[in-house]
């Protein structure tokens, strides 16, 4: 069978073609969920410094999602630009893409590492650390920077995998990772003594086998488009149109990080150390509850992107329905199990009673609009399906930093909401910005395909 016909997206249901992609995808999606919310569970378990340890990890958060940001730049930003060329035909642009994303992951994990390891303490502080958490943030964030091209390599270039349809090797991929990572957590963390270090270590230890497994496949007669480790061929033109894509991912990771910072600060301010931990759990959660919705879109993205490039327009909007009502009933059924179990979701993390108690209050609150997440999550994953990356990054920043940033600085001082006021941030913006998102959608893009 010829590269040009193996995984052909305009063949068969889009329902069909998605969860081909989609299944294997979340599964990936929670298995690398595993990678740090495992760490947590471990860390937050820890004799005696459990609850510090697990509110310094916390304060490292808004680094790592730095990180995160720029491999979603490079590889979420390349990855979709490869499926629309690939449904053109047009192969080897579609490998000059990917050649030259893998470089930018390299390039600029080697620099977030130098100025990480440079600004580590002013950074950790002013994102809501104190004296009493901060040797554990520091020990946490130094080790994980020192890995973090792993982390990207590994996490950025496997996009690539899933994008030419081999959602079934992305899959394999991350879960050789998780399990040598659930592995050595306890055996460094308890056994060794390390504590936060050894979670740290795990962590990096895992996803450095990840990148050399995913670069193995893609520099392997196996894949469609073949990866070339030779450095140098960098084009303007098309680093230019992966930072417009992938601009959209990136942006969404740098406002989570500048919410987390937002919500730190305010929660040291009005509570203390505790809230600070207690956001370390809702946030933890949210990766766990938000991954198979994370795995439904990331799986229709090369779908859409493939059937986009052939022009099957029809196809497009029978996708777009099916990831809205998909996403909608799954994120309806999961805020009835947190609104009716929130005790539940904390203990996973630490059994502290007053953790406990007001997480459970917390819980509530921040996660009141949960349902109306996936419109946010459909929309976004339609425009940066279509290559509409002007779009992405316009909604990316409009829920987060237009009116989540800003409801977090200015609720807590009104009403007498104090830390409330951070937890209702959320659901509102979950109300407003997801809404906006997907209507703009609906009105720009679905009702336009195939008019023109």
């Amino acid at each position: 069978m010829s590269s040009q016909t193996r995984n052909d997206f305009t063949k068969g249901s889009m329902a069909s073609n998605m969860l081909k992609l989609a299944v294997p995808m979340t599964f990936a999606q929670l298995i690398n969920v595993l990678y740090n919310v495992v760490d947590r569970m471990y860390i937050g378990h820890i004799p005696e410094t459990g609850m510090l340890s697990l509110t310094g990890l916390g304060v490292t958060f808004p680094i790592i999602m730095f990180v995160t940001a720029f491999t979603r730049l490079f590889g979420d930003g390349g990855a979709p630009l490869t499926s629309i060329a690939r449904g053109e035909g047009k192969l080897e642009y579609a490998e000059k893409i990917m050649n030259n994303s893998f470089q930018l992951l390299v390039l600029s994990g080697l620099i977030l590492t130098v100025l990480g390891l440079l600004f580590k303490k002013p950074l950790l502080y002013a994102f809501g650390a104190s004296d009493a958490t901060w040797p554990y943030a520091d020990q946490y964030i130094t080790i994980y920077l020192l890995g973090s091209v792993f982390v990207m390599v590994g996490l950025g270039m496997n996009s690539f995998i899933n994008a030419q349809g081999f959602a079934r090797v992305g899959m394999f991929s991350v879960l050789i990772g998780a399990l040598i990572n659930i592995v050595l957590d306890p055996v460094f963390i308890f056994l060794l003594g390390m504590g936060v270090r050894g979670a740290a270590l795990a962590t990096i230890i895992s996803q450095g086998v990840v990148a050399v497994w995913v670069l193995r496949f893609l520099t392997s007669d196996k894949a469609i488009l073949r990866l070339s480790l030779k450095p140098g061929g960098l084009e303007k033109d098309i680093i230019k149109r992966i930072f417009g894509l992938g601009l959209s991912g990136f942006t969404m990771a740098c406002t989570n990080s500048a919410v987390q910072i937002a919500c730190n600060a305010s929660l040291q301010t009005f509570g203390g150390d505790l809230y600070v931990g207690v956001m370390t759990v809702l946030n933890s959660v949210r990766e766990i509850i938000f991954m198979p919705v994370h795995g439904l879109t990331s799986g229709a993205q090369p779908v859409l992107g493939y059937n986009y490039g052939a022009k099957e327009y029809q196809r497009i909007k029978e996708g777009i329905r099916f990831i809205t009502i998909t996403g909608i009933l799954f994120c309806t059924f999961v805020w009835v199990l947190l609104m009716l179990f929130p005790a539940f979701w904390i203990r996973i993390f630490n059994q502290d009673p007053e953790l406990i108690r007001i997480g459970t209050h917390a819980l509530r609150l921040y996660y009141m609009g949960y349902f109306l997440m996936s419109l946010q999550s459909s929309g976004q994953s339609v425009f940066v399906g279509l290559g509409k990356s002007k779009q992405a990054i316009f909604f990316s920043l409009f829920r987060k930093v237009i009116l989540v940033v800003p409801l977090v600085l200015i609720l807590p001082h009104l009403f007498g909401l104090g830390v409330d006021g951070v937890f209702l941030s959320e659901p509102i913006s979950d109300l407003v910005g997801g809404g906006a998102c997907y209507l703009a959608m609906y009105f720009t893009l679905y009702r336009k395909l195939g008019k023109s």
